[in-house]
């Protein structure tokens, strides 16, 4: 038997029928860039998140810029963040000049410790950037308690955690900014990339709308006042011709152009009502390995306090590399997230990081194996799974 890693054609085969009318109205409609689509789904995400505002971007990575630069991050603040995660989260912080600086993770849910980031914060910190990995929400009491403390903003790299929940409440609506992701293989996947910041302050939504679009007109005036320090006013206008929006071609701000398209909003607004139903699949797969798969193997555990949303399936061991192939040769796929710790990537040399400066997250690397899990998944699949698992470790 083959059983894929993840398998897309299942999901399309079950929602054709709903997926394609949908997409064929908005061509039809020719109205491809923002539009009644993209905010009818902007509006489904801030219910559903029960977040004050949703505001779509060009994908997750871009969700993350244009949140550190809305919470006023710039070239040499230093914002802490994980090392045990896609390279994408320290890029981000990265990319506009800002410094990553890493603190260690628990090996429990590996996700960013609290006991660890006070020993990082200096007198340039000015956010805290948690990743709840895998769908395992973190220890967000903990965190935003230390960085409220400290004066620092909570920016949530929530690209694997839609539909995860922290004592009751959705990631997402909890902390300053949150970014989540919907590249086609996460639990709420569009048709191509795409992405959104979620938050609960009107200035931050309004500097995030600004940035995403170039900085320019009205909104990039009041957007670069607020970040400035002041209110919401505009600045000065230039003269312009008469009949002319005076504003069209202002820019106040140097922002981006990462917009989310129409077709991507139509398809993740259908997806997004099978959501629920397909998170509670992958937690029914995830309650049956932990059933049957045998001790020798750590297992992965939900926080209490904490609802999993089980983007991830991880498993630790000291044999990765060997049950790794194993698996491989008995048609099982799985994935090795992630073998390089951030902190050892040769684009983040200049940190001053070297192997045995975050012992935990190197030992992730070291040992995580991640098996298959998403909603199609068969019980019969789930079933060789384990059956291969648990033979490699009784050879």
């Amino acid at each position: 038997m083959n059983v894929p890693f993840f398998d897309l054609k299942r999901q399309y085969a079950a929602l054709r029928t709903e997926i394609e009318p949908a997409v064929l109205e908005v061509l039809g409609s020719c109205g491809y860039i923002g539009g009644k689509t993209v905010e009818a789904f902007e509006k489904k995400m801030s219910a559903y998140l029960h977040a004050g505002y949703a505001v779509s971007c060009g994908n997750g990575t871009e969700a993350l810029v244009l949140a550190l630069r809305a919470c006023g991050i710039g070239p040499g603040d230093e914002v802490i963040t994980t090392p045990f995660t896609f390279f994408a989260t320290a890029e981000a912080i990265a990319s506009i000049g800002a410094v990553p600086v890493f603190a260690d993770i628990c090996l429990h849910d590996f996700n960013l410790d609290p006991a660890g980031i006070e020993a990082k914060i200096t007198d340039k910190t000015r956010a805290v950037l948690p990743v709840h990995l895998f769908g395992a929400p973190c220890d967000m009491d903990a965190l935003t308690a230390v960085a409220r403390e400290h004066g620092l903003k909570v920016i949530e790299d929530a690209a694997q955690a839609i539909g995860c929940e922290y004592r009751g409440r959705k990631i997402g609506s909890t902390a300053d900014v949150s970014c989540f992701s919907f590249y086609p293989t996460k639990n709420l996947g569009g048709m191509g990339d795409g992405g959104m910041v979620t938050t609960n302050r009107e200035e931050t939504a309004l500097i995030l709308r600004s940035l995403r679009e170039h900085g320019a007109g009205k909104r990039g005036a009041e957007a670069r006042a607020l970040l400035d320090g002041g209110t919401a006013e505009t600045i000065p206008l230039q003269e312009t011709a008469p009949g002319v929006d005076p504003y069209k071609y202002q820019n106040a701000l140097i922002g981006y152009n990462s917009r989310l398209d129409a077709v991507q909003a139509a398809a993740l607004s259908v997806k997004l009502g099978h959501l629920d139903a397909y998170n509670a699949a992958r937690e029914e797969i995830a309650a049956w390995y932990s059933q049957n798969l045998c001790s020798q193997v750590t297992l992965p555990k939900a926080r209490p306090e904490g609802k999993h949303c089980w983007h991830q399936y991880v498993i630790r061991t000291k044999r990765k590399e060997e049950l790794c192939s194993y698996l491989h040769a008995q048609g099982v796929g799985v994935g090795t997230f992630y073998p390089i710790p951030l902190h050892l990537q040769k684009a983040f040399d200049g940190l001053g990081y070297s192997e045995g400066s975050l012992p935990n997250a190197e030992q992730a690397a070291r040992e995580t194996v991640c098996l298959p899990v998403f909603p199609e998944l068969t019980r019969e699949e789930q079933d060789f799974v384990i059956e291969q698992v648990n033979t490699f470790f009784s050879r």
